[in-house]
Order: structure tokens, then C-alpha cells, then sequence
């Protein structure tokens, strides 16, 4: 079991910037990947932005050049530092723990509770 629990979402306005965190726990040995995914009012749930073990890390197109993913291990703790804020990143952002493999592919098991982010237009 994993645990995730994130936090550092709030009121920005555009043009500002945000640092989500996400502190990971439990038997983080089975985690292969980290993401970050968001769901904005009425919408589906998307991917935003990924970072494996290994280190290698993924941006969906329009978030590219202005989110970062990282991961501070000695913390258990993946981030997103979020800058530029538009108007459109308005949603409730999720941390998630990939348990796949490279040939099952993604299985994004665990969860967090979410953290709103609200950008003001």
C-alpha cells in the first residue's frame, strides 16, 4: 500500500506560480513511475506530467516550458512547480504512483485526495 498526500495548491493569478508537493509513504518500493494529473469542473481526469524511477520525465504539450516535475528522494516527496498560470490550469490536481511495468504499461494504482488550484483570469 501507498499512501500519497498533496498539498501547496491555492488562489494564484495569472501569470503566477505554484509548487505542489506530494509525499509519498508505505511500500514505495513497488512505485515505478510518479505523475501528476488534473481535473478541471465537468471534465475527465488528464495526465499533466510524469518523472520514473530512473529519472526521465514527461510533459503533455500544454504544460511544456512552464510546469517542472521533480522528486527530492531523501523526502519521498515528488513536486510540480507550476509557473506561468493561466487561467486554463484552473482544476483540482492529483498525485499518482505508477506500480506498472514497461510491458504491462502505466497502472496508476494509488492516489492522492487532491489539491485545488485556481488560477483568477
Amino acid at each position: 500500500q501507498v499512501q500519497l498526500v498533496e498539498s501547496g495548491g491555492g488562489l494564484v493569478q495569472t501569470g503566477g506560480s505554484l509548487r505542489l508537493s506530494c509525499a509519498a509513504s508505505g511500500t514505495i518500493f513497488r512505485v515505478r513511475a510518479m505523475g501528476w494529473f488534473r481535473q478541471a469542473p465537468g471534465k475527465q481526469r488528464d495526465l499533466v506530467a510524469t518523472i520514473t524511477k530512473g529519472g526521465s520525465t514527461f510533459y503533455v504539450d500544454s504544460v511544456k516550458g512552464r510546469f517542472t516535475i521533480s522528486r527530492d528522494d531523501t523526502k519521498n516527496t515528488v513536486y510540480l512547480q507550476m509557473n506561468g498560470l493561466k487561467a486554463e490550469d484552473t482544476a483540482v490536481y492529483y498525485c499518482a504512483a505508477d506500480t506498472g511495468t514497461i510491458y504491462s504499461g502505466a497502472r496508476w494504482e494509488y492516489w492522492g485526495q487532491g489539491t485545488q488550484v485556481t488560477v483568477s483570469s
